[in-house]
């Protein structure tokens, strides 16, 4: 009898494809990370961490993004969708629960700064670096399990999911921690590992196609330089616009320190809320990539070029929200585009590849913000808005779909 090939061990065909187990593993683990984000500032300053220590502590994560995304993609290409997610997202689980037993441990006993530090800085990497396969991977098996035309319905769902995280994860952070700063580590730290086991129990065997003796599609692949650019350029623009928020509505607002957290709270949660819409949208009309991005494109300028003029604080609120339902059409169109323009095989390897991609954005996103707001307030959104009318204008001029290959039978 021939030889399996790995990516070929546990495959069985599935009847039709439940995306809901994916759907909850990312929401769950998405959950756990955006509360953390809530959490850092106060952890940090009662632990004796400097500012830069803490942030520090959170980049660490986007670049283990960008250094493993692409190593899990084409992982998942070798040995299968499925035995790729349930590491990543058992890593995420246990790692995360290990950094909140110390962080807790650390909050009672108070050690030395840089003992503190360096398990922080581990453990995120440790989170980051598992992290790194759920996206990857899960938008390989989408790009398996849904045909050419209607994957960026389906990837927007995922990223939708991961949206509500985004609004969940601070909320519950900030109802639990009046009790404690460790409790809501400890209560939070129990999600992915349900996600986790949601998935293992939930997700049977899929269909994948089998990984061809070859050498998997090059960053520099003509095929993939187009969406891998608009990848960069849409996490670029949206770490900007995150990491300078605060320091807008202190400035420019002229609002006392705790309002001025507020009111970039509120931007924040509503930027959440405008992704899940806009990207639920995306799911129900089954527009073509390029006709997203456009229109994405578009729209997130407008959003972002109005936060120059704001002069209240339901005025950012309000160009906050224009901007992320633009950046929501963007984020899955682009994943779309690669997934239609590779063969069935290299999927893990390009959705790796746009990983790898957004963690570059996300990681010269913040350092690029604070360098060019310290020049004038509003140069950061005048940037982001530039960038995002050049690239509708570059797409205006591109009429052809990317050809959407099949997925397997």
């Amino acid at each position: 009898m021939q030889e399996q090939t790995p990516a070929l061990q546990d495959q069985l065909p599935a009847a039709r494809f439940d995306l809901r187990p994916l759907l909850l593993c990312n929401l769950t683990a998405t959950i756990a990370m955006a509360a953390f984000g809530a959490l850092i500032g106060p952890i940090a300053r009662t632990l004796g961490l400097a500012p830069w220590q803490a942030g520090t502590a959170v980049t660490v994560a986007g670049l283990l993004w960008l250094l493993l995304a692409r190593a899990w993609g084409i992982a998942s290409d070798r040995h299968g969708r499925r035995r790729i997610l349930l590491l990543g997202s058992a890593g995420v689980a246990l790692s995360y629960a290990a950094l909140s037993l110390f962080i807790g441990m650390a909050l009672q006993l108070l050690p030395a700064a840089l003992i503190t530090f360096t398990v922080l800085l581990i453990g995120r990497a440790l989170v980051g670096a598992f992290y790194a396969a759920l996206p990857a991977a899960g938008h390989a098996l989408i790009a398996d399990q849904v045909a050419p035309g209607q994957r960026a319905g389906a990837i927007a769902s995922l990223g939708a999911a991961n949206a509500l995280g985004m609004v969940i994860g601070p909320a519950l952070a900030a109802w639990l921690s009046q009790y404690s700063l460790a409790l809501p580590l400890y209560m939070l730290s129990l999600l992915p590992l349900l996600g986790s086991v949601l998935l293992w129990r939930f997700m049977p065997p899929l269909l994948q196609p089998a990984a061809k003796p070859q050498l998997p599609p090059r960053l520099a692949d003509h095929r993939l330089r187009q969406p891998l650019l608009i990848a960069f350029l849409a996490m670029f623009c949206v770490s900007i616009s995150q990491i300078t928020v605060g320091f807008f509505a202190l400035d420019q607002l002229n609002l006392a320190p705790a309002e001025a957290a507020r009111v970039a709270g509120i931007a924040l949660t509503l930027v959440g809320i405008a992704l899940i819409a806009s990207q639920l949208l995306v799911r129900h009309l089954g527009w073509p990539p390029l006709k997203l991005l456009r229109i994405g494109a578009w729209g997130a300028a407008a959003g972002f070029l109005a936060v120059c003029g704001v002069a209240h604080d339901w005025q950012l609120w309000l160009a906050f929200f224009v901007a992320a339902a633009g950046m929501g059409w963007i984020f899955p169109a682009f994943s779309a585009w690669a997934a239609d323009a590779v063969e069935p095989h290299e999927q893990g390897a390009a959705a790796g590849s746009l990983g790898a991609a957004q963690g570059l954005g996300l990681v010269l996103g913040p350092l690029t913000g604070s360098l060019i707001y310290s020049a004038d307030p509003h140069l950061p959104y005048l940037v982001i808005s530039l960038l995002l009318l050049v690239t509708a204008l570059w797409l205006t001029q591109l009429r052809t779909e990317p050809q959407a290959q099949r997925p397997a039978d």
